[in-house]
């Protein structure tokens, strides 16, 4: 009798995959109809600046791969939680805008921000456990957390108040089995920055409830409106604050796949807890960020000059006022507030104004076949009826695709309007 295989195809492996950002773009970008349409694609659906020539690292990043490549220092496998001298780097640099000091043994490197929510979603999963998480949120958490024994609870974010927390809610939301609460800052997708005061808030109704803070800042300093960029950290004597990070963005180089785990908690209320052990742990059955990018890290802190950041950060700030600005100008489409922060802004469909569009995956669809324009469907986010536009492109194509999607939104309004 033949014996039939063991295994079967994981379904739930399937369900996952379908909500993350690359295959829906993926599906979306399937739509274009290049034999119809001769127009550009241009994709505005994903936060990748680096294919741009406007938005490119710097010398000094690249020099330091180098360096780290051609020394045959780094040709090894590392330590589970990373090499010391790239770990001491992270601390000090997190520390310029603390209060305490971190160190080493605060830091845990990762294979990229994506491994670094793997990982602590891994390490507090438990049956019974619930964890807290924006809406709109970044869709790799719900992928993540799809894998665990994690209930997702979602407050949500307000945009008629710049998308601040809906403290009340977090509040309602939470209860004894809750562990944590995740906050993006600057906002991944909403383009928003937390102001002092309000994170203070946060912190006091993490403590209140008795949860950590796990503070996703992949933006971290990248800003450009009149909000400072604050890090969570600063307020790990009221709370624990568990910081993911990145080179991705700020340097520009997301496909160098380099992140870290940082924790500040000044009263040392993770250590009794025993989390950083359990971060450890993880971490030695898992992925590392390679050994050479880890050896170059040093260098890329400590040598980057602020102007090449400034510079970026002035790029970013010049597309989000061209974005804001055209979309006033767009019919049945609303952005309610201006981004200052990140790379993104949510603008809202008004779809009772349209002839023929169903929902916000129907007018990404219909806009890639006809325009060749992508944008990012605000359900798969967490916000129906509402798209995720990127303005990390170069600024005449980000003018043409603003222009294609007004054409297209005159294009399907009813004939009413």
């Amino acid at each position: 009798m033949k014996k039939e295989w063991g295994f079967k195809e994981n379904h739930e492996l399937h369900a996952a995959a379908a909500y993350t950002i690359r295959n829906i773009l993926q599906a979306i970008k399937g739509n274009v109809d290049e034999a119809k349409n001769l127009k550009e694609l241009i994709h505005l659906g994903h936060g990748d600046p680096s294919a741009y020539p406007c938005f490119q690292t710097c010398t000094i990043v690249e020099d330091a791969l180098v360096e780290s490549i051609r020394s045959a220092k780094f040709n090894c496998y590392p330590p589970g939680v990373g090499i010391e001298p790239a770990r001491r780097s992270i601390a000090e640099h997190l520390s310029k805008d603390l209060p305490y000091k971190l160190t080493p043994d605060d830091v845990f490197l990762t294979a990229g921000a994506n491994h670094g929510i793997e990982v602590i979603l891994t390490v507090l999963a438990r049956p019974g456990a619930n964890i807290l998480f924006p809406r709109p949120n970044y869709p790799i958490y719900e992928a993540r957390a799809s894998f665990s024994t994690l209930e997702v609870r979602h407050y949500d974010l307000l945009p008629e108040k710049g998308w601040d927390v809906d403290l009340d809610g977090v509040k309602a939301l939470a209860n004894s089995n809750t562990v944590a609460i995740v906050l993006i800052n600057p906002g991944n997708p909403c383009g928003n920055v937390f102001t002092f005061d309000h994170m203070k808030k946060v912190a006091e109704t993490a403590r209140e409830l008795g949860i950590m803070v796990i503070a996703d800042e992949v933006y971290a300093h990248q800003v450009f409106g009149e909000k400072p960029f604050i890090p969570m950290g600063v307020f790990g004597h009221i709370a624990p604050v568990v910081t993911i990070g990145s080179l991705s963005k700020r340097w520009i180089i997301p496909g160098w796949r380099f992140g870290w785990i940082a924790i500040t908690d000044p009263l040392g209320i993770l250590q009794q807890t025993g989390i950083a052990g359990s971060l450890t742990s993880c971490l030695t059955i898992t992925a590392d960020p390679p050994t050479v990018i880890q050896g170059a890290v040093s260098r890329i802190i400590e040598n980057t000059p602020d102007s090449f950041f400034m510079n970026i950060n002035k790029l970013l700030g010049e597309a989000s006022d061209l974005l804001y600005k055209k979309l006033k100008e767009i019919p049945h489409v609303d952005c309610p507030h201006k981004p200052e922060g990140s790379m993104f802004a949510m603008v809202k469909l008004n779809l009772s104004d349209f002839d023929d569009i169903v929902d916000d995956t129907d007018f990404c669809m219909k806009l890639a076949k006809e325009e060749s324009v992508i944008v990012f469907p605000g359900n798969a986010a967490g916000l129906k009826n509402w798209i995720r536009v990127s303005y990390s492109t170069e600024p005449k194509l980000l003018e043409d695709a603003i222009q294609r999607m007004k054409e297209f939104c005159y294009k399907h309004a009813k004939r009413s309007q």
